[in-house]
């Protein structure tokens, strides 16, 4: 008969995975462009501004995240602070009047296209639609309230099955490509993925009150 204490052993490895980041030279080339630096300095202003002045603003950011097919993250960080456009701000005129409602604002579009960005677009200069998986699909993202109560932020993830040089990204009213209302367009340095590479876009939009 057996009697006596039983002891596990053994060896615990640990290994914690961190997202890389895509290099400084990357984050030169995109922090140089002109449309980066105005709209750091526009956010900056604004929020200023509206402290010394009273008069609300609306200010938006988006940051950027690569999942390669191989497991790897790579955090890009915030890549631009550009532009909520001329039917986005009619898109809410339309909500307050009851025609449409505000949580359909949460597709997220991509695209190759170079032009910059203008309060005037109303679609990405050229969308991405048969790289994606699914085809011409946006994708769907959360809707949730950022670091504090005046912060609107949204998460949406879209997966590749061709290569594509991603270089623009919308935030749209509908899941389709080729429609819908364009609330923000932001422009940045090109983001190169292969099939099987996803991207997760954070876009937040952020409300200062009058003070």
């Amino acid at each position: 008969m057996f009697s006596g204490t039983m002891r596990a052993s053994g060896k615990l490895n640990v290994r914690v995975q961190r997202a890389a980041g895509p290099g400084l030279a990357w984050h030169l080339r995109n922090r140089l462009r002109w449309g980066y630096i105005w709209g750091w300095l526009a956010v900056q202003l604004a929020h200023t501004f509206s402290k010394l002045t009273g008069i609300v603003t609306i200010t938006s950011q988006l940051a950027i995240r690569v999942r390669h097919a191989s497991g790897e993250w790579i955090d890009y960080g915030v890549v631009g602070y550009r532009v909520i456009t001329d039917t986005g701000v009619a898109f809410v005129v339309d909500c307050w009047q009851g025609a449409l409602e505000p949580e359909i604002m949460k597709y997220h579009g991509v695209g190759t296209g170079g032009a910059a960005e203008a309060a005037a677009n109303t679609a990405l200069t050229t969308e991405c639609t048969t790289a994606l998986n699914p085809d011409s699909t946006r994708a769907t993202g959360t809707l949730a309230e950022g670091a504090s109560a005046n912060i609107f932020s949204t998460v949406g993830t879209l997966t590749f099955d061709a290569s594509a040089a991603v270089t623009e990204h919308g935030l749209f009213s509908q899941a389709a490509t080729g429609g819908g209302t364009l609330w923000d367009r932001t422009l940045f340095t090109v983001v190169n993925v292969a099939s099987g590479d996803q991207i997760q876009f954070t876009y937040q939009a952020t409300l200062t009150s009058g003070g």
